[in-house]
């Protein structure tokens, strides 16, 4: 007997897990396999936010269940934190909830908020989880286009009545993953204005705020007016102080959006370990200094990079949030082809841009998020089998 739900059955595999099997085979056949597909930081936690989640575990007050909607010091931190970034004030006990990391946090809403046979108006391209979520909360997705001419810019004008009457709830990511597009705040403005008149709620994705360079600075939906009557977004410690493994993040804005996601997630989690949630507020409550020094490595390393993609005939631009490249594949290439010829002969993994959707098919996206010296090997790499040579 085969187990699971019809549902779960009917689910494509999670592409970064077959990446990483794939990884595993050729690792056996002892080939050193680089992997630029999946966006973990290898830059260390900072040794302050260590230092405060080694004393906080060794405080036994800290070993119990966690409120369910998380411990007050770490809500006040995040509300603290939008005051100082963005002058947007919340109320820590109402608009705001932690979670165990951002991605768990939008599966959840959206489960909170649709019912059967709703539509999600998505990314094209955008981060597979989105898509993933809708299905498990058996709804619909409903791409949307992200246009290379447009900056990656949300095209709403292009979206069907269709689709707007079938909605129910939209959702962005900026900066972007996978093109690392980045917006100002007018692009959050025309977004409340057509879900307010759509009767659409937002979620935004907010994952790579801190992950800025070049003089750019993320805006946040909830500086919109009126933003937060419709919406919310999501933020994560992960990428900006390198803490993916800890599952340490929030959501803040719309309270009934908020309260329904607090139900759900009640009733399927007891919140993150105290501990964590501590340490968590010292990074927010820090002075950011370590996101910047984080932030001038990923730029240099792209400054590198792009050159070099350049010259084995792949075009990307400069970006000014996140650490990816969304990088063209060379002519003669689908995504996954290009994907599966550089992982087999050059043993580098990237991700094919058809992993974000129908409209990622020519396009391949690049992490940066591992040590300089591995990553200039891989483009090295990549340029020798392009000339006809292969990995050792």
């Amino acid at each position: 007997m085969i187990y699971g739900s019809e549902r779960v059955k009917s689910l494509p595999p999670y592409l970064f897990s077959i990446f990483h099997q794939k990884k595993k085979k050729l690792e056996e056949q002892g080939i050193d396999v680089i992997d630029l597909g999946i966006g973990a930081p290898d830059l260390p936690t900072p040794s302050f936010i260590i230092e405060r989640l080694i004393a906080e575990a060794k405080n036994g007050g800290n070993h119990k269940y966690s409120p369910y909607g998380g411990c007050q010091e770490f809500r006040e931190a995040v509300a603290s934190f939008y005051q100082k970034n963005y002058q947007v004030e919340l109320d820590p006990d109402t608009e705001v909830l932690t979670l165990i990391g951002s991605k768990e946090g939008i599966a959840h809403l959206i489960q909170a908020v649709i019912n059967p046979g709703d539509g999600v108006l998505l990314p094209d391209p955008g981060y597979p989880v989105y898509q993933s979520a809708v299905h498990l909360a058996h709804g619909q997705s409903l791409p949307f286009p992200l246009d290379e001419t447009r900056g990656y810019v949300p095209a709403f004008e292009k979206i069907s009545d269709a689709d707007t009457k079938q909605a129910k709830l939209l959702i962005l990511n900026y900066p972007n993953n996978p093109t690392g597009a980045t917006v100002e705040l007018e692009t959050f403005t025309e977004t409340v204005e057509f879900a307010r008149n759509n009767q659409l709620c937002i979620a935004h994705d907010a994952a790579y705020d801190l992950v800025t360079f070049r003089g750019y600075e993320s805006p946040s939906l909830l500086q919109v007016p009126g933003a937060k009557d419709i919406g919310v977004e999501f933020g994560s410690l992960s990428k900006s102080f390198n803490m993916t493994g800890w599952r340490i993040g929030y959501v803040v804005g719309n309270e009934d959006l908020i309260r329904a996601l607090s139900i759900v997630k009640s009733n399927t989690d007891t919140s993150q370990f105290l501990a964590i949630q501590k340490a968590g507020v010292t990074a927010l409550n820090s002075d950011f200094s370590s996101v910047s020094y984080n932030n001038e490595i990923y730029q240099k390393r792209m400054e590198t990079v792009l050159p070099a993609l350049q010259e084995i005939g792949m075009e990307a631009k400069k970006t000014k949030g996140t650490f990816f490249l969304w990088a063209k594949v060379p002519d003669g290439y689908t995504s996954q082809s290009f994907a599966e010829y550089v992982l087999d002969h050059a043993g580098v993994i990237v991700t094919p841009g058809t992993a974000f959707g129908q409209r990622g098919e020519g396009y391949i996206r690049i992490s940066l998020s591992v040590p300089t010296e591995r990553l200039n090997e891989a483009v090295e790499r990549m340029k020798n089998i392009r000339k006809g040579g292969t990995v050792e």
